[in-house]
């Protein structure tokens, strides 16, 4: 079946409706950004007709999109506004970045494999999001010198290190999926403070892990 064999919008109306707010995520302005940044457009064509089926779609050299549901949940978590700054580590599709873009953050995006980053680019600049500034590297400890009201990490870590913590905003928050498989927990790591951190636990989950992500030291004998 073709992508343009089915109703796209009742699919689209389908996954918020029977996936997404049974997830509870209600929150409206993430439910109106579901609608509005089309899903179809960033996934690989031979996956088209299952855009918005909840499951991680593949993406080239094993990488994988969010399911939907997991999507919608981060967004949630969140609490985006309009005039923040958000690092997310791992471009993958591009959208997740469209959606973390469609708040009008400023978004800074870094994606370790050079392919994805330019077919990213390309999709969300054919979206209208050309503001979104997209770097090929390593981020998976860390990126930059600049600091962030937000940072989100699409792939798992056994452990979050501190570089991210410190490129935290005062208020800022981190998204990250912590954790070794089969035993990994979605948590958001926030500045309280001047030098204090706050963590709160939200979901278990599993998914795929960042690329050279940080290990924690191991006791050896």
């Amino acid at each position: 079946m073709s992508i343009a064999s089915f109703d796209v919008e009742r699919a689209r109306f389908n996954m918020v409706e029977q996936q997404i707010r049974p997830a509870e995520v209600l929150d409206p302005k993430v439910l109106e950004r579901l609608f509005k940044v089309r899903r179809e457009e960033f996934v690989p064509a031979a996956y088209r007709t299952l855009a918005f089926a909840d499951f991680e779609i593949p993406l080239p050299d094993g990488e994988a999109m969010w399911r939907p549901s997991m999507e919608a949940r981060v967004l949630q978590e969140l609490k985006l506004e309009s005039n923040e700054s958000v690092l997310e580590i791992g471009t993958g599709s591009g959208y997740f970045t469209a959606l973390l873009a469609s708040y009008g953050t400023r978004v800074a995006s870094v994606e370790i494999n050079a392919r994805l980053a330019g077919e990213a680019r390309a999709k969300l600049q054919r979206a209208g999001f050309s503001g979104v500034e997209i770097a090929t590297g390593d981020g998976a400890r860390g990126y930059g010198s600049g600091t962030y009201d937000a940072i989100v990490l699409t792939g798992s870590t056994p452990i979050l290190p501190d570089a991210f913590l410190r490129q935290l905003k005062p208020g800022g928050r981190v998204f990250a999926v912590v954790g070794d498989a089969p035993a990994m927990v979605a948590r958001i790591t926030q500045w309280s403070g001047p030098g204090a951190i706050t963590s709160r636990d939200l979901f278990e989950t599993v998914i795929r892990p960042l690329r050279n992500a940080a290990q924690p030291a191991r006791f050896e004998f």
